[in-house]
């Protein structure tokens, strides 16, 4: 019998989208925005406790793009930006013309380091070059030290953008995340815990903000019977059948956290007695949807060894991120690193993390590891 392939991270539907679709189809609302729109920003509104305004867009990057632009980051600036992430985090600095600067990570979380931060933050003022933003990672679900981010980001005047793509439904002492920044995103890429086919959000307490993003959003259309732009703008607005996805993805995003939460306590009680192998669980406070459950291992070869026969038996696992300051694009960039995040990708695997895995997958998975650790 041929066994189903397990894949990383796939979309889980809930059963409700199809209605929302058929919604837009039926009232031939399939142009860009719409009622859907409507009803899925206010979701996100008021799943963030209405703490925010939300702007539902094409996709976390553009959201990203988006909130540097709305920053006042352009050529030449420099933006301090986590380098343990997804090239997305770091790709619009440079759509803006500026600059990255890369900073490693700590351990406690995998996040950005907060003494790497204030030591960039200083080697740029006393160079004549301050910063214009940070972009702070929530990194596979789990918040980044926002305390102290944030303490960092006044004492200095430089604003924070939130990167949650890979965090709603996680918490920092009980207030989710998306709302601890000047400006928030997410991301409903195929692959995130609820997914829209492709999409993101901007977030931000401030009104205004909003309607300035919405505006650069629509290719930045002045109000006029004729069409007039006095700023260049861009194509980033959520359609209203995508929309309609997200709309049905919302009734079912609490289920879809305590399934992803549950994966990893599947994987923790059962592979975590085992020498060589090791688990970034949640300091006090912090609470993480559990994205993707990752593993660290004691060597590369160690992590090799399990990735490779686990895609021998058609399931499919993915290395750490590699850091942004060791991408061959970005070599050129500035970087304040410890080594922390090269050794986390060198020793670190991402597991089958699915809302949809079986109980049968989750066995398959172990099984496997457990062969090649115990080897």
């Amino acid at each position: 019998m041929t066994k189903t392939r397990i894949w990383l991270s796939s979309p889980h539907m809930g059963g409700t989208e199809q209605l929302y679709v058929k919604e837009a189809f039926d009232s031939n609302w399939v142009a860009p925005l719409g009622p859907n729109v409507n009803f899925f920003e206010n979701s996100l509104e008021s799943y963030l406790n209405n703490n925010v305004h939300a702007a539902a867009l094409s996709s976390g990057t553009g959201a990203i793009h988006l909130g540097l632009q709305l920053l006042g980051v352009g050529k030449g600036d420099e933006v301090l930006c986590q380098s343990f992430t997804f090239s997305a985090s770091a790709n619009p600095i440079n759509y803006l013309g500026a600059t990255p600067v890369f900073i490693d990570s700590e351990s406690k979380t995998w996040n950005i380091s907060p003494e790497l931060l204030e030591k960039a933050i200083l080697d740029r003022i006393s160079n004549g070059k301050k910063p214009k933003a940070i972009v702070a990672v929530h990194l596979y679900g789990m918040p980044y030290q926002i305390e102290e981010i944030q303490e960092i980001s006044k004492k200095y005047g430089i604003p924070v953008i939130e990167d949650s793509a890979e965090a709603l439904g996680s918490e920092y002492k009980e207030m989710k995340c998306g709302q601890f920044g000047e400006i928030g995103i997410f991301s409903f890429n195929g692959n995130k815990i609820i997914t829209t086919s492709g999409g993101g959000a901007l977030l931000t307490k401030n009104e205004s903000i909003k309607q300035k993003a919405v505006h650069l959003a629509t290719q930045a259309r002045d109000k006029a019977p004729h069409y007039q732009h006095s700023k260049i703008g861009y194509n980033y607005r959520m359609s209203n059948v995508l929309a309609g996805i997200g709309r049905g993805q919302m009734e079912v995003i609490d289920d879809r956290v305590a399934a992803r939460r549950f994966n990893f306590d599947y994987y923790l009680k059962n592979l975590s007695g085992i020498a060589g192998i090791e688990f970034l669980e949640e300091p006090e406070g912090f609470y993480s949807n559990r994205w993707l459950t990752c593993i660290l291992t004691d060597s590369f070869d160690k992590r090799e060894s399990i990735r490779l026969a686990l895609d021998q038996e058609d399931i499919e696992s993915r290395p750490l991120w590699k850091p942004m300051h060791l991408q061959p694009v970005f070599a050129s960039c500035l970087h304040f690193s410890d080594g922390t995040s090269e050794d986390l990708f060198n020793r670190g695997l991402c597991l089958p993390s699915g809302s949809n895995m079986e109980q049968e997958d989750l066995e398959r998975v172990v099984s496997i590891i457990k062969k090649v650790a115990l080897a």
